[in-house]
């Protein structure tokens, strides 16, 4: 069970990293489609216009984040893995951000630059989490008195 909260940890931060990608694709894709000459409206998004698909994937990626973290949160009860359970919920609660500020960003642009930043946030603690299968806890041992 180590294993699989392992693996599934870092495929999150590996989605996370693949989603961050998609984004950057899109939007400069979209960018050199305004300069030669393109124009960008609703019926844009309906057409097969540069980086429309890296939009979409964008979004369909994050909802395979979330699928990841929860599976990752169930995997932790099972993996005893040192607060392998507390870190799975704090990457549970970073993908809900981070899909909150995704969505609200369509109400206000600005909220974009923090879905950004927390982007950052979940690869670092998915990361972590993923890390924290191979340190075994301390074991402290009484010293005896009487050692020669």
């Amino acid at each position: 069970m180590k294993k699989v909260y392992r693996v599934l940890a870092y495929a999150i931060a590996a989605l996370v990293a693949v989603q961050s990608a998609a984004i950057g694709y899109a939007v400069f894709a979209q960018l050199k489609f305004l300069e030669d000459g393109g124009t960008l409206d609703k019926s844009v998004y309906e057409s097969d216009a540069p980086g429309t698909a890296a939009f979409l994937f964008h979004a369909f990626d994050g909802g395979a984040v979330l699928l990841v973290a929860i599976a990752l949160l169930i995997i932790s009860f099972f993996a005893k893995v040192p607060r392998g359970t507390r870190w799975a919920v704090i990457v549970l609660v970073t993908t809900v951000v981070q899909i909150a500020l995704g969505t609200l960003s369509h109400l206000l642009a600005a909220i974009g630059a923090a879905h950004g930043a927390v982007a950052l946030v979940l690869f670092g603690v998915a990361t972590t989490a993923a890390m924290r299968v191979g340190r075994a806890t301390p074991v402290e041992e009484a010293v005896p008195t009487n050692v020669a």
